[in-house]
Parts: structure tokens; C-alpha cells; sequence
């Protein structure tokens, strides 16, 4: 199945789903010495690989980290050509105030916000699906 790219689809069976934790994303150079059950998400740039991680891992292997951040998954199986998913939701919280960081990947889009923006971002995006 490629997923839904419906937008009007999607937005109302979006159904996020806060997981539980601390996230941050921290840099790392080669990710050798780090366990991959330990990795949430990584991403190879080409300064250097970006590591999403649970906060009490990041501090384990002494890595650098500046915010930390709860990982909210939107439970719809989107398609990777799905168009509008990513501007309806990102719209609707910068117009609260709260960054969000956004990872797509083969099932479901994942948006990391501030742990203090947790409540707030999980109450606008619930909306969606009123």
C-alpha cells in the first residue's frame, strides 16, 4: 500500500499519538560505537549525521544537545507524494507560537516539538480531525 494522498483525508485521520520520553537530536561524525536500537531517527548530512535520540541516551554517550523535545506521530499511513500534510499542520502551530520539526518517513510523519509545547501542539492538532 503507497498510503493516502488525499489531503482532506488526511488531515481528518491524521489521529497523532504523543510518544512518550524525551527527544533531542544531537551530531555525531560515524555512528560506529552507538548501538542502533539506541538510535530513534538518523539522518547522514553532508556536515555530519544528525542522530535523534532518546535524552537519557544522548547524555549515556556524553553527546551535545540544545532543546528537548517530545516526538508526536501522526498515525495516517501517508503517501510520500502526499501534497499540503506537512504546510496544514506546520501552518496551524507556528500561528500558536510552537516550532515543529518534521521527519517523513515510509508510514507515518513524525513532528518533534519543545516539551513544553506537548499539550498545545497535541489540542491543535487533534483539530484537524473535528
Amino acid at each position: 500500500m503507497s498510503g493516502e494522498k488525499d489531503l482532506e483525508k488526511l488531515l481528518k485521520s491524521m489521529k497523532p499519538q504523543h510518544n512518550s520520553g524525551d527527544y533531542v537530536f544531537c551530531k555525531v561524525e560515524n555512528i560506529e560505537k552507538i548501538a542502533m536500537e539506541d538510535i530513534v531517527m538518523f539522518f547522514k548530512e553532508k556536515e555530519a549525521i544528525t542522530l535523534i535520540l532518546k535524552k537519557e541516551t544522548a547524555e549515556v554517550l556524553n553527546l551535545d544537545y540544545s532543546v528537548v523535545m517530545s516526538w508526536i506521530t501522526l498515525t495516517v499511513h501517508s503517501s510520500l507524494e502526499a501534497v499540503g500534510l506537512t504546510a496544514a499542520f506546520s501552518k496551524a502551530l507556528s500561528k500558536n507560537g510552537i516550532s515543529c520539526n518534521v521527519v517523513a518517513a515510509f508510514y507515518h510523519d513524525h513532528i518533534f516539538v519543545a516539551k513544553k509545547d506537548t499539550d498545545k501542539a497535541m489540542e491543535i492538532l487533534n483539530l484537524f480531525s473535528v
